[in-house]
């Protein structure tokens, strides 16, 4: 059946493309200030699926992949409804900034209320204008300042076969299982409607990745396929094949503080017991080195130099087959260049 499909009053019907602009709160100068979202409402019913990006207000690698998607001549003959949300916290993005101006995490404070704070209230927002219209999502994240990811899905693999089935179709590297989801994230509220949801991690805040939108724009497209709102066109993952799943995952931190010289990569193949990187005040003086704490991949390090003792430096992921990750990290990169 072919279904209208309504947001902040705005109605979008089958065949048509629109850009709403949801009204949030006012600036404190008055000025207006709006949510762009952008319907495409296939002439053919099909899934409802949501991408969206920005809320944490720094994280910019999901506004250019969620651009490029609509750009893309793939998503021509949509069956079903894709919403597009390139920058969910507004106010973050606008002040370079992960959190809202009341100082709150948004991805700590779904599923929202109507009359909470600042920041429950746009998550519930959303909620009701966005998760709750959608069958599928697919939310866009990078690292935190001053880090880096290597592209991975995070998804709660034990929620039912389709979400292993959408992260192995979207083809990243690495997907982590998220066995506990965090506590007010847009992750635990879908999961609770009990919508498919994944979770893609590349890159770093404030920085545009080329490897990391590159990917994640082929991945969306590819799960879109494994949807059948797009029909398939040959390049999308095999999805008989397992994704290859890290049964574990572990930071290495700081053993002192100090200047850290990074030996590992993003990427990089660690063995236990491997030097990883060296610790050492400014002078060169007092050296310690840093070990790998078992056998994994790199998928997330800091990038910053100057540390302090226990700080996070190294996210190590733990594979069955590691040898099967490296080579799909290679072929990331073989088919969408380096950064």
């Amino acid at each position: 059946m072919k279904t209208n499909i309504t947001i902040a009053g705005h109605e979008i019907q089958p065949g048509e493309k629109k850009t709403i602009n949801v009204p949030l709160p006012d600036l404190y100068t008055s000025a207006n200030i709006d949510m762009p979202v952008h319907v495409i409402n296939g002439v053919e019913p099909g899934p409802r699926l949501f991408v969206s990006a920005a809320i944490h207000g720094n994280e910019i690698n999901g506004v250019e992949i969620i651009h490029r998607l609509l750009k893309s001549p793939d998503i021509t003959h949509l069956k079903g409804t894709l919403i597009a949300i390139p920058v969910v916290n507004v106010y973050g993005f606008i002040a370079q900034s992960r959190y809202l101006p009341d100082r709150r995490d948004l991805n700590r404070s779904f599923p929202g209320s109507k009359k909470g704070s600042m920041a429950s209230r746009l998550a519930y927002l959303f909620t009701q204008e966005i998760i709750k219209q959608c069958t599928h999502g697919i939310d866009l994240h990078t690292a935190a300042i001053g880090r880096t990811n290597l592209p991975q899905i995070r998804a709660e693999l034990n929620h039912g076969m389709e979400i292993k089935k959408m992260a192995c179709a979207f083809g990243a590297p690495v997907v982590m299982n998220s066995k506990k989801l965090l506590e007010g994230s847009i992750r635990q509220t879908a999961s609770q409607l009990d919508i498919p949801i994944l979770l893609y991690e590349a890159g770093e805040a404030l920085r545009f990745n080329e490897v990391a939108i590159k990917a994640g724009v082929h991945g969306i497209i590819s799960v879109m396929q494994f949807l059948e709102m797009l029909p398939p066109d040959g390049s999308h993952c095999d999805i008989s094949k397992k994704p290859l799943l890290a049964h574990s995952s572990s930071w290495v931190r700081a053993p002192q503080s100090g200047i850290l010289r990074a030996v590992a990569e993003l990427g990089t193949h660690v063995e236990e017991g491997e030097v990883i990187g060296i610790v050492s005040d400014p002078f060169g003086d007092n050296e310690e080195k840093i070990l790998a704490d078992g056998c994994g991949i790199v998928i997330g390090r800091t990038k910053l130099p100057l540390v302090y003792e226990g700080e996070a430096l190294f996210h190590i992921a733990h594979f069955h087959e590691p040898s099967g990750v490296i080579k799909a990290i290679e072929a990331l990169h073989e088919l969408h260049g380096s950064d």
